[in-house]
């Protein structure tokens, strides 16, 4: 019955594209979202051979980490300043389209002894950057949609490659993510702080040894107002955020909520994504303020006929051993920030967001406040013991951004296996098109691609021990 079930839901979706024929079945949509191909549905179920296993692969070990940056903007800029408390780095290049920007990252560490080399004045500029042979390293905070190319062209050109989220937004470019990484046994790291945000970290430590017994269900989210922001001509290169906003409609930004439960739960290491359904609210907000602004401001004129995502999206993932995962994106509505992290096994649940942690181990309530602060002395990861106090002096999200760089350059130094791997970067950020094609077909259920072809069944779990590595020092600044 179940196969049966979901080989309807398969012909329903082939159907709802025009691929089984040309007649549409009742209550199947057949609008579709400027930027999803109509071959979709069969790029999620293409079989693909794997040409090396980058889980768990350890490059060659790097004394001093040489990196490049492209992109100099709201995340660029803190991260060249932020890598420079680490021993054993050099900020080689900073590449941005605006030559003001590299000039205030340049102002940011004057006093590091760093004398990057600059790269401005055209659109590529970063190829340029990335055919230097004496850079190890590729820290990619660019627009969204430039991702994929820079990290494909600096894996190509032997450079391992770090990049802000989602690292891609089409499936044709996970997979070229993939491909080029095991090609070149270059590691392509998705950035995605949330994963070493402190409750999330105590959490996978506590599920590593059992705590929740067996997990079950997730939730995770990016509800984050950033609304005004978003039309605010000063905030990002062209809009660009809200160009992407007014083109596509589902998960936009599923990352930061969906990376750290995914880690709970194993996916690429244990288990899998097997499929997801994924519904959106209207747009109550965004194109409304567009023609508001319009009146006042030709720019926003090409905004007044967007179709922009809806409010609220709310997506679902069953995995292959069944357990199940709800992550949901808002970045317009008036609501407190919340990223979710709910954490729900057989014997305890967790939750953080809009409220402070709290763990549970029945229906009764929460664990008082010194019950919580037992556990978390208790199950404190090795990595917040080891640079947990340093990483709140020295900020990003609370420390989060720190601890983040701090564990990418230490696993190239001492040549280790990273967090988060190319199958992550892929699995997390199909999330994204997965979610606007099933919004876009009334719901119905997409298989998420097995990024690792079956690879998941035998790779270990993030190992997040410190029992190698951990050598990499933090300086003293006055």
């Amino acid at each position: 019955m179940k196969n049966n079930r979901r080989d309807f839901l398969k012909l329903a979706g082939l159907a709802g594209i025009g691929l089984t024929g040309s007649a549409v079945l009742p209550g199947i949509g057949t609008a579709h979202a400027a930027g999803i191909p109509d071959n979709l549905l069969q790029q999620a179920q293409q079989a693909r051979k794997q040409r090396f296993n980058m889980c768990g692969y350890a490059a060659p070990k790097i004394d001093t980490v040489r990196i490049g940056y492209v992109g100099l903007g709201n995340r660029g800029g803190a991260a060249v300043e932020r890598i420079t408390w680490l021993q054993g780095i050099e900020v080689k290049a900073l590449c941005d389209i605006r030559p003001e920007k590299i000039a205030e990252a340049k102002k940011r560490i004057a006093n590091s002894g760093y004398h990057p080399h600059e790269y401005t004045g055209s659109a590529d500029a970063w190829k340029k950057m990335c055919e230097r042979d004496d850079i190890d390293l590729i820290y990619i905070a660019t627009p969204w949609e430039l991702h994929t190319p820079i990290a494909v062209y600096a894996m190509e050109h032997g450079k391992h490659v770090a990049t802000e989220i989602p690292a891609a937004y089409t499936l044709e470019d996970c997979w070229r993510l993939v491909e080029t990484s095991e090609r070149t046994r270059k590691h392509c790291v998705m950035l995605e702080n949330c994963c070493y945000d402190f409750f999330e970290l105590l959490t996978l430590n506590m599920a590593r040894q059992g705590f929740f017994g067996e997990i079950i269900h997730c939730e995770g989210a990016y509800i984050h107002d950033i609304f005004e922001s978003m039309f605010d001509r000063t905030k990002r290169y062209d809009n660009w955020r809200l160009r992407e906003n007014a083109k596509h409609n589902g998960n936009l930004y599923p990352t930061h909520g969906l990376g750290p439960v995914c880690q709970v739960l194993n996916i690429n290491r244990g288990d899998s994504m097997e499929y997801l359904v994924s519904v959106s609210s209207n747009d109550f907000m965004m194109h409304d303020r567009a023609v508001e602004l319009a009146a006042k401001d030709n720019f926003f004129q090409q905004f007044t006929k967007a179709h922009f995502r809806g409010n609220m999206n709310v997506s679902t993932i069953r995995t292959r051993k069944g357990k199940t995962i709800m992550v949901q994106h808002d970045v317009t509505s008036p609501r407190p920030y919340s990223r979710i992290h709910l954490v729900s096994g057989t014997k305890a649940t967790a939750q953080k967001y809009p409220l402070p942690a709290r763990i549970s181990t029945s229906h009764e309530g929460w664990l008082s406040d010194d019950e919580f602060k037992k556990l978390e002395e208790q199950y404190m990861p090795a990595i917040v013991r080891k640079v947990g106090e340093m990483a709140k002096q020295v900020g990003g999200h609370g420390g989060m951004d720190f601890m983040m760089d701090w564990r990418l350059i230490d696993c190239l130094r001492n040549g280790l296996p990273m967090d988060m791997d190319v199958y992550d970067a892929a699995t997390w950020s199909a999330v994204w098109p997965l979610s606007e094609w099933s919004v876009n077909h009334r719901s119905n259920s997409i298989d998420v691609p097995d990024f690792t072809r079956g690879s998941w069944k035998k790779n270990q779990p993030v190992d997040i021990s410190l029992a190698q590595g951990g050598t990499t020092g933090v300086m003293k600044k006055k």
